[in-house]
């Protein structure tokens, strides 16, 4: 495989003041591109950009909370005034809001889909305007995760964001092959603020901070590892070496990537002249449902002590 090399590109990271968005556009920088870093916190923005360009990389900060119309076209005018083009869409931005589904507030719901969901939408709309208009193709990758294929307890707003990015991907990536831009999710698993507040994972992510590596169990068995395992699927899929890749939700932490499954009939039943509530009755559990599908994230296995 060629080195990747993303000399001349220009690309959009959504919240990309830490975490994983830094590390999305650290990656990028290494490999060339100039980035605009979103963070909704200016000095969180203004930090990252700093950390880029000290390791020798372009980028430039641009503070908004995306989810309108307006942010979206800040971005895009942001990476065409500062580097003349546009072509990588990153959207990472996310907030979470999590409750179980009877305490869960409108508010709580609204602010996670504004953010993750609409806040996709806005920005790759206005990616593919001005991707169009260059004429020569793009990349969109939108960043989604387990509880999106999965579900995941207590997380209606989140889950139901993320399993629509998966959709928008796979609906894009129609829509925009003519203009030749690849639209993929990436669904990552990393050691970030969110998930060190899960206990199972706590005492190895502290460990981790003190310079202790992850145990190969959670690298290679639960594919769970830093931000920077992560941002290596980014430079790749907006490389030339992946021009053929759209359409896909890919996963990736640790020492691990992964090709995720779309959604699909895995087994049928039918019935001369349609079904009854009856006639369903007597062969669902023979039939259709004799092996229904688990829901959920697979908790850990973790070695016994």
């Amino acid at each position: 495989m060629p080195s990747i090399d993303l000399t001349g590109k220009v690309a959009v990271v959504t919240g990309s003041g830490r975490g994983l968005g830094l590390a999305y556009a650290h990656a990028l920088a290494a490999h060339g591109a100039a980035v605009v870093v979103n963070d909704v916190d200016e000095a969180v923005a203004q930090q990252a950009v700093k950390s880029v360009t000290e390791a020798g990389g372009k980028a430039v900060a641009e503070a908004v909370a995306v989810g309108t119309g307006e942010a979206a076209d800040r971005l895009v005018a942001r990476a065409v005034e500062e580097f003349g083009r546009l072509d990588i869409l990153v959207t990472n931005a996310g907030i979470l809001r999590d409750k179980v589904l009877w305490k869960m507030t409108d508010d709580d719901f609204d602010a996670v889909i504004t953010t993750h969901l609409r806040g996709t939408f806005t920005c790759a709309r206005a990616a593919a305007v001005r991707m169009r208009e260059q004429g020569e193709g793009g990349t969109m990758i939108l960043v989604g995760s387990p509880a999106g294929q999965r579900g995941n307890f207590g997380q209606t707003n989140y889950a139901a964001a993320k399993a629509g990015i998966a959709a928008m991907a796979r609906t894009w990536s129609m829509e925009l092959a003519r203009a030749h831009i690849t639209v993929n999710a990436i669904v990552p698993v990393a050691a970030t603020a969110m998930t060190e507040t899960i206990p199972a994972f706590a005492p190895y992510i502290e460990a981790m901070k003190h310079g202790q590596p992850l145990p190969d169990f959670l690298r290679k068995g639960e594919g769970f590892g830093t931000p920077e395992d992560c941002a290596a699927l980014v430079p790749f899929l907006a490389s030339e070496a992946a021009r053929g890749v759209t359409g896909q939700a890919i996963g990736i932490g640790g020492d691990k990537v992964a090709l995720w499954s779309h959604p699909q009939e895995i087994t049928a039943a039918y019935a001369d002249g349609g079904w009854s509530p009856d006639t369903l009755a007597d062969v669902w559990a023979t039939s259709v449902g004799a092996e229904p599908q688990t829901v959920g994230i697979p908790a850990p296995k973790f070695p016994e002590a």
